[in-house]
């Protein structure tokens, strides 16, 4: 999670040092997290430096009316000299701004994985474009778990569905030449599909499907969206015999609160609550509202990135990118500007990446809050 507010650059700094440490050895491989505005810091980043960009930013829909997702936006947009601008069209806008940074920082032919509300998507897409980057596909993210929002009112009705998807764009820097020059010149323009193969060794769609949380690996939950259509498909269509599995797009559950504080367990407990209308909460270490699963972003991670490539992720929140690149073995850039969950973050990718420990955070220096602090090892 992050939000529109502007971080001073510290004065001195050469542009690209946050990028990576100059000279040789394991340290250029460490996760690196920097506290600032992404659109900020990525202004400093060296150009052509990163070989993919997970993310999942803000959507704009104003959640839970919290200003990260609503008014820091529309102010972003104002001062980018637009004026005053509709909700929707100040996204866009932002959408915009932070594009045109990760398609300056990004190689020839890198490609771009970010989230989005389907109410906001096609202004997400539109701003990317507009940035310089060409829209290549949609993926589809499926899950049962979601949980309707709307108020109910007389006679059955209501202003919203049960949210089931959250659609992904991919997006791609334009090419050096053919797709064959760029892979040899960059080592990227194209995915790695065959590293992202799913059950019985078929190529991925571009769908995504998640269990409910209560599914085991032997069986699922009675509900479960995932079993049903799967269930649906046995039978055939029009009695010519059994069809693919839907599943075997790729599943993965939600993440569980096992897997959302792990790695955390020496940071202090905070009271959360998701949905203050429906349940009451509880003290958790990792109060990130809006974590995907671990499982989800290695997919995606190992799909667009070339191994051993750097992985930027503007919106970094509590890490889960992170986690995901330093499981894959491929280097990781986070940016992330509300100081606390920097630390979550720290945590969590030192777990997940094999480190052992948690490492201390960095003083919080206010003239240095945008210098990189390296994060334990990747996991061999």
């Amino acid at each position: 999670m992050t939000t529109t507010k502007t971080a001073r650059r510290p004065k001195g700094r050469r542009r690209g040092e946050a990028c990576g440490p100059s000279g040789k050895g394991k340290a250029q491989d460490l996760p690196r997290l920097v506290q600032g505005d992404c659109i900020e810091v990525m202004a400093d980043l060296e150009a052509e430096s990163v070989d993919a960009v997970v993310c999942d930013p803000p959507y704009g829909i104003g959640w839970q009316n919290e200003t990260w997702d609503s008014a820091a936006i529309r102010a972003a947009a104002a001062r980018r000299g637009r004026g005053r601008l509709t909700k929707n069209k100040a996204f866009e806008v932002w959408c915009g701004m932070w594009g045109e940074q990760c398609a300056r920082v990004m190689k020839p032919g890198a490609h771009l994985l970010a989230f989005g509300s389907p109410r906001t998507y096609h202004r997400l897409a539109c701003g990317l474009e507009d940035s310089g980057l060409e829209i290549r596909d949609t993926l589809m993210w499926l899950y049962s778990s979601g949980m309707s929002k709307s108020r109910r009112y007389p006679g059955g009705r209501r202003t919203t569905l049960k949210p089931v998807l959250e659609p992904i764009v991919l997006a791609r820097r334009p090419l050096d030449g053919t797709t064959e020059e760029t892979i040899g010149r960059h080592g990227t323009g194209a995915m790695n599909v065959e590293a992202c193969r799913v059950e019985d060794g078929r190529l991925p769609a571009n769908a995504l499907a998640s269990h409910d949380p209560d599914c085991a690996d032997e069986n699922c939950d009675r509900g479960c969206a995932v079993a049903l259509l799967d269930a649906a498909a046995a039978g055939g269509e029009g009695g010519s015999g059994t069809q693919l599995a839907p599943s075997r797009f790729l599943y993965c559950p939600k993440p569980t609160r096992a897997e959302r504080d792990a790695g955390c367990e020496a940071l202090p407990e905070h009271f959360f609550n998701l949905l203050p209308n429906a349940s009451r909460g509880g003290l958790v270490r990792n109060p990130h509202p809006t974590l995907k699963p671990i499982e989800l972003m290695r997919w995606l991670v190992r799909l667009v990135a070339p191994a051993g490539g750097l992985v930027l992720d503007p919106f970094m929140g509590s890490g889960t990118t992170g986690a995901a690149a330093a499981i894959e073995r491929r280097r990781f850039f986070g940016i992330e500007l509300e100081a606390p969950y920097l630390e979550v973050a720290a945590a969590r990718i030192a777990h997940w990446g094999g480190a052992g420990r948690t490492p201390a955070p960095a003083p919080r220096d206010r003239r240095r809050r945008s210098e990189p602090r390296p994060l334990g090892t990747r996991r061999r």
